[in-house]
């Protein structure tokens, strides 16, 4: 267990969790929540697609190609499934309440219904569904807040639900005197080898989508690994080509930052110019990073989620179908780091006339330090029809 009986930081720069506005929160457990924040993408266009996957460095041509698409088993463009995230500012961490704490995307439990077609309009639903209070070494109290989402089609029907959550965590704390970084921050700046650099090349060479080669659910075996995809090494452009194609949560200019701060000022903590800006540039200010107890700029947690799923479509190829994907981040990848995400067949069932193969996952980094546990349910064809 964590040691949890930390001092109150003696450099305090950012507001705390307290039990009053803990209480607050509470109260709108369950309530719809209105007039969100408007999403990144409301329709699923070409290029919306498009920039989402290779925001994750994804070039699977099921969505970037629309002559591939057109001759394929679906007949056109369809949305990965990671690209959800776009049309929500709530599964992806657009948090309410406790003012001024900072929030972190720690995982989600997502469940796809159908594909989603290309140029097809997007709405959303969301409440919020749990508050759970956590002791952790990175920052003391911590409290994980659970978002349930629900998205339709043009006709209304459910193409997806999800719940995510986020961490909210005392920044000052996290910076002063937690100790899940210590180590971590201790070491020197990594710089790799040619030969280290070279094994990776080596598996961005092999990775490919498998394509309309078909699947069945008859070859596939309970043990069955999949391929390694590597993710990395991290670098701030790689977390900058994520938001392009993502959105961000409060990444906004001139008029609408301004808009944005007037109405949420914990939303604006000063620069080295004492100017406010958004607490989401600790993904590529070091700084703001290492004041919020991180141990430099870092992944976004979204983004980490989509890896997994892209490992997943990968392997299924274009006749699979994600049913379902989990994901549970356990620490941060700040930029340097590099990932390998790998995974194994764990089940085979059939189940209302679906072939369903249940796969665990989990990615390391450069040093085997567990990143984030996932999973997922993939529908197969059957060789029997």
């Amino acid at each position: 267990m964590p040691d949890t009986n930390m001092p109150e930081p003696s450099n305090r720069l950012f507001p705390k969790i307290t039990d009053q506005a803990l209480d607050e929160l509470r109260a709108r457990i369950g309530k719809r929540i209105e007039n969100t924040v408007e999403p990144w993408c409301y329709e699923a266009t070409r290029d919306n697609i498009r920039h989402y996957a290779h925001g994750i460095g994804d070039d699977n041509p099921l969505w970037c190609d629309p002559d591939y698409a057109e001759k394929s088993a679906l007949g056109g463009i369809v949305a990965l499934p990671s690209f959800l995230f776009t049309t929500s500012r709530i599964i992806s961490g657009y948090v309410g309440g406790l003012p001024g704490v900072h929030a972190m995307w720690s995982g989600a439990d997502w469940r796809w219904h159908r594909w989603v077609r290309r140029n097809e309009r997007i709405t959303t639903q969301a409440h919020l569904a749990e508050l759970v209070e956590h002791e952790t070494a990175f920052a003391g109290r911590a409290i994980r807040q659970v978002y349930h989402v629900d998205f339709y089609g043009e006709n209304g029907d459910l193409v997806a639900d999800a719940e995510s959550w986020c961490f909210r965590t005392d920044r000052d704390a996290a910076r002063e005197t937690g100790t899940k970084y210590k180590e971590v921050k201790a070491k020197p700046q990594r710089r790799y080898t040619d030969e280290e650099l070279a094994k990776i090349w080596r598996l961005y060479s092999e990775e490919r989508p498998r394509g309309d080669t078909p699947r069945y659910f008859e070859d596939v075996k309970v043990g069955d690994t999949l391929p390694t995809m590597p993710k990395g090494p991290m670098t701030v452009t790689g977390f900058i080509a994520y938001a392009q194609g993502w959105g961000g949560l409060y990444i906004r200019a001139n008029r609408l930052a301004w808009k944005q701060v007037q109405a949420h000022p914990g939303l604006g903590i000063r620069n080295r110019f004492n100017i406010p800006d958004c607490p989401e540039r600790v993904h590529w200010e070091p700084e703001m990073a290492l004041m919020v107890g991180a141990p430099g700029a870092y992944d976004y947690g979204p983004e980490r989620c989509s890896w997994l799923t892209h490992h997943m479509t990968d392997w299924m190829g274009d006749h699979g179908f994600l049913v379902r994907a989990t994901s549970k981040l356990r620490r941060h990848n700040p930029e340097g780091d590099l990932l390998f995400i790998d995974g194994k067949v764990t089940g085979k069932r059939v189940e209302n006339g679906r072939h369903l193969v249940d796969i665990e996952q989990e990615a390391r980094n450069q040093d085997g330090e567990l990143s984030v546990l996932g999973g997922g349910t993939v529908a197969l064809p059957s060789r029997n029809g």
